[in-house]
């Protein structure tokens, strides 16, 4: 169950929001009375509800606004349960000041917005001795493994136990505790009015992770990177998802370089099916891998992992979708010759991307050049696949039919930035933006004004997330459900 959090100032806007999520189909709903500016007036907050209502007066040191006294608030809390709420949160260190009564049932909670301390089966522990109904533990994530932490305490308890993290990273476990046991999960109203860190709106987890469908059976997916906020992977997978009506979610997790072995490690426990890999793991996750396909184990690099039984399976579907895009272009502007053989490629970048389109290319028998600001890593790509490397300041004049950007130049927000000067595009040159955010990236919109054919990013995108896709479910996604999706999010992202 989602419990939606309101704290308004005004007893009229918080008894209208209460009515408005109500009628929403909120089943449930918290009421932060420390929110309120003026006295409590419980009667008239209680009066008429259409769902059910926990009363939660929170103190600063917990995220809360209350500026009263301590006993002022504990007695807040008592009469909230004389006039009959459904439900009253009490800190763990006043749960036994504060007797049953009635028929509300007590919700007894911890919170550290600090840290997931080491002892939180002690902590749990101790509160159930609280007469609780309900275990609330919510402590903040900073590291990706604090949240299995939480979900464990979910899925062993004798006791119902809403344990979940805070944080960018703890926000897997809001999404997954339920599927743990977790008798409920929080959201807020709306994005500007989040109360807790890492907190979704009712809409984003009731809408773009169908909460309410997640059950023990449900597959889990998700996009590894750090930073991970800017990923617009669980917006397409998610559609895809919904489109054809399995039970999976995906979800992003926030990785720190430091934790990448622990974390696959626990993917299997989590749920944990499938993997896209991005920034900066798609290198070191190969130490995790028990399988590599022919593609990774050339290129050195994987962005996608299918767990299945005891084995990991590494791919890299980058290298697939950028070769299937070129082939497509160059077959149709040069119907009478060789795709690839002999045919000259100028790559820009020599990072993970490159390295992936450049082992596609050079497997297909091209002639393929690599170009960096950082000429040791340009050459060290280029050896390591037996191709050329050329130096960054000799890309202006280096004729090539195939141009290649694999760097982030020009990548949302800066996208007034471009790695090619606009007098220097041919026009018979073919030009290929693996940038996708946005799509008319400054490159590709100066080779377009030069009269040469392009490719964006997108056509990439969408591929390889098709392939991801396939990989993850066995099934085949809407290549234009992947298109519009993206297309949408990044449009959002921008205005």
């Amino acid at each position: 169950m989602i419990c939606v959090s309101i704290g308004r100032g005004r007893h009229r806007m918080m008894i209208a929001e209460h009515r408005h999520l109500a009628e929403q189909g909120v089943e449930l709903v918290e009421l932060r009375l420390d929110y309120i500016r003026r006295a409590v007036n419980l009667k008239r907050l209680l009066a008429d509800r259409l769902c059910p209502a926990i009363a939660t007066c929170r103190r600063k040191n917990e995220g809360g606004r209350w500026e009263g006294s301590e006993a002022d608030r504990q007695m807040l809390l008592r009469a909230a349960i004389a006039d009959g709420t459904d439900y009253v949160d009490l800190e763990m260190d006043i749960a036994d000041r504060i007797p049953r009564y009635g028929n509300t049932q007590r919700i007894v909670s911890y919170h550290n917005f600090d840290e997931t301390p080491d002892n939180l089966e002690e902590i749990h522990h101790q509160i159930s001795k609280l007469d609780p109904d309900i275990i609330k533990i919510a402590t903040m994530a900073n590291n990706p493994i604090d949240n299995i932490k939480a979900l464990r305490l979910c899925r062993d308890s004798d006791i119902p136990t809403a344990a979940f993290c805070m944080g960018e990273m703890g926000l897997p476990s809001r999404l997954l505790c339920g599927r743990a046991g977790s008798p409920l999960t929080y959201a807020t109203f709306s994005e500007d009015r989040q109360m807790a860190p890492g907190q979704l709106t009712y809409r984003q987890m009731k809408d773009d992770y169908l909460y309410d469908s997640i059950t023990n059976e449900t597959v889990i997916l998700g996009v590894i990177a750090d930073p991970v906020a800017h990923s617009l992977s669980p917006i397409v997978h998610n559609a895809c998802i919904r489109e054809q009506k399995l039970n999976m979610l995906y979800l992003p997790f926030r990785v720190p370089r430091e934790y990448l072995e622990e974390f696959i490690q626990i993917c299997p426990e989590m749920g944990i099916r499938g993997l896209s890999v991005t920034i900066p793991h798609k290198e070191k996750c190969l130490k995790c891998i028990n399988v590599l396909d022919d593609n990774v184990a050339g290129i050195r690099a994987a962005n996608t992992i299918v767990f299945k039984e005891v084995n990991a399976y590494g791919y890299n579907t980058d290298c697939t979708a950028a070769i299937t895009s070129l082939r497509k272009t160059i077959a149709t502007k040069h119907p009478d010759e060789e795709v690839f053989k002999g045919r000259k490629f100028l790559i820009l970048g020599a990072g993970g991307v490159a390295r992936a389109i450049a082992f596609g290319l050079v497997r297909q028998e091209a002639n393929v050049f690599v170009c960096a600001r950082d000429y040791r890593k340009a050459d060290e790509l280029a050896q390591s696949l037996g191709c050329k490397s050329i130096d960054w300041s000799a890309r202006a004049n280096f004729e090539t039919p195939v141009l290649i950007n694999c760097t982030p130049v020009g990548m949302f927000p800066n996208m007034d930035e471009t790695p090619f000067e606009p007098g220097w595009f041919l026009k018979k040159t073919i030009v290929f933006d693996t940038v996708y955010n946005p799509e008319q990236t400054l490159f590709i919109k100066q080779a377009r004004e030069a009269h040469c054919t392009t490719i964006t990013g997108v056509d990439m995108f969408v591929r390889q997330a098709a392939e991801q896709y396939r990989l993850f479910t066995g099934q085949v996604p809407n290549l234009e459900t992947i298109r519009y999706e993206l297309k949408r999010a990044t449009s959002a992202a921008r205005y």
